[in-house]
């Protein structure tokens, strides 16, 4: 029999038959929502359900393991939580197991299970009938995340609970991370004590912790990208110290003291300075055409501070300006490295009124204050870029320094630097430093490669490297390979080394 249609659904006819004893009561629409004894079974399903649920939340595993451990009253203890950005996860684990190790101290590790995209914290889980929504005890979730160079890493909780005894005192702490891997989300850590006041100062003890067993203490680190080395991928890496020796830059003497003087001198002094009541915050500028020694003078600036914390900013990073000075201050002395500072003269920051990302810079250069032992170190190609900027926030910077093409002496110092184990033939040497007039330095390393690859090609070049010899190159060879860099169909290759385009002719004498 095919089912009517109401205004209610879809029905059987049977349905609207009423039994005898029942038709003085009322029309067939009364009649209707009688309950019948299905109706009466799936209703007490329901309410079974229900009751099954809060008795199994007063049960839960996770409010019994708290309630056993901190005894009569768990509901009602205060809970205090603290929080750091996400990329000091490893600091804080850190810093919770130096806490965790103290004298006196036990504690017991419970593994929390569905807690990704779950909202609930240490005073949820221990009320009665508390949001337990797949949550489960299990197995601890880690996470391996960078704890020094050449690849270190430490395991970390994401989600977990820390069952402390301590002498009479029973405490419990819930340390969890964030879902993603947005830096700037937070990792927290929440104490539920007997009072208030012995929560914060559990809290505060590990926060000391953190920052005494700070791995990023005396290391390079790089937020989000890299530089002198190779990231790891993730939001933050460590990267090798550089070694550049001083004779390897090759710059006018003048220019690298007043640079040296302004970067090293001060931290070599900081103590008498700072008593004398000079400040310690210091921003140096290099400028200059590509290729001219910027990054290879930072490399050298940096392995000559060995104790200093570094912090490289690169790209989309510049929007964690504010956590690098963070970790800056906290650290110090420690140096800020932000290349090629001209590509940020434009970009904004998203959320804070369209500011280019520059003057947020600046102003966190500002905010570090004076006494801090803190160094900017900046680097652009394009210093017309920033004049305007800087001019409106004086005092950021207050070192600048031209990185100037080298000089004939200048150019026979980086020959000698980047021939490497090359047999070269000194005799055509002259030459070759008259005819480079006005390249940069990338452009002579380019040169004695290309130079060394003729050599590899003939018949020489080719019997003295199979027998696994340095190649021997000679004038005829250096000649070659500067005439293809300086021939006009190669200008692009010119301009991309640091060189001048040529305007018709090749540049520099034929």
């Amino acid at each position: 029999m095919a089912p009517e249609q109401t205004h209610l659904g879809y029905f059987h006819p049977a349905a609207r038959r009423l039994h005898p004893a029942d038709r003085r009561g009322g029309g067939p629409a009364d009649d209707q929502f009688r309950p019948e004894p299905a109706d009466v079974l799936r209703l007490g399903r329901r309410l079974m359900r229900l009751a099954v649920g809060a008795a199994r939340a007063e049960d839960h595993p996770l409010r019994r393991v708290l309630h056993d451990h901190l005894g009569p009253g768990a509901d009602s203890m205060p809970t205090v939580s603290g929080s750091w950005l996400q990329y000091d996860h490893v600091n804080v684990q850190i810093g919770l197991d130096a806490w965790l190790a103290g004298a006196g101290r036990q504690h017991e590790l419970i593994g929390i299970t569905g807690f990704q995209h779950s909202m609930f914290g240490l005073a949820e889980l221990a009320q009665p009938g508390g949001h337990y929504s797949g949550l489960g005890v299990g197995n601890v979730a880690t996470v391996a995340l960078p704890a020094g160079p050449g690849g270190q890493t430490r395991p970390c909780v994401r989600c977990a609970l820390y069952l402390i005894s301590e002498d009479e005192n029973r405490y419990a702490l819930l340390l969890r991370s964030p879902d993603h891997p947005d830096p700037m989300d937070e990792i927290t850590l929440e104490v539920v004590a007997k009072d208030a006041g012995q929560a914060e100062r559990i809290l505060g003890e590990v926060r000391q912790l953190t920052v005494e067993h700070n791995v990023f203490r005396g290391q390079v680190i790089a937020f989000g990208g890299e530089m002198f080395g190779h990231g790891r991928g993730s939001m933050l890496s460590f990267l090798d110290r550089p070694r550049t020796a001083r004779d390897n830059v090759v710059l006018p003497p003048d220019l690298i003291e007043g640079v040296e003087r302004q970067v090293l001198g001060v931290q070599r002094h900081a103590g008498r300075l700072r008593a004398s009541g000079q400040h310690l915050k210091r921003g140096v500028l290099l400028y200059g055409p590509p290729g001219t020694g910027k990054t290879h003078t930072l490399g050298y600036l940096m392995g000559q501070m060995p104790l200093a914390t570094i912090v490289v900013l690169s790209g989309a990073a510049l929007q964690m300006i504010g956590s690098a000075c963070s970790v800056a201050r906290v650290l110090q002395p420690s140096v800020i490295v932000v290349e090629d500072v001209d590509l940020i003269a434009e970009q904004r920051m998203p959320h804070t009124g369209g500011h280019p990302l520059l003057f947020q810079l600046l102003n966190e250069m500002d905010g570090l204050g004076e006494d801090v032992d803190v160094t900017f170190l900046l680097t652009t190609n394009r210093a017309d870029m920033l004049e305007e900027a800087l001019a409106q926030r004086p005092g950021r910077v207050d070192h600048a320094a031209e990185l100037p093409l080298p000089d004939a002496e200048a150019r026979g110092r980086l020959i000698r630097l980047y021939q490497g184990n090359l047999d070269l033939d000194p005799a055509g040497l002259p030459t070759v430093i008259e005819r480079t007039d006005g390249v940069t330095a990338s452009f002579i390393k380019e040169l004695l490669r290309k130079a060394a690859l003729f050599a590899a090609e003939d018949g020489a070049g080719s019997q003295a490297a199979r027998r696994d010899g340095p190649l021997r190159v000679t004038g005829a060879h250096v000649s070659a390979a500067l005439d293809q860099l300086l021939d006009t169909r190669n200008q692009l290759t010119r301009v991309l080394l640091g060189g001048q385009p040529a305007q018709g002719e090749p540049a520099g004498p034929r």
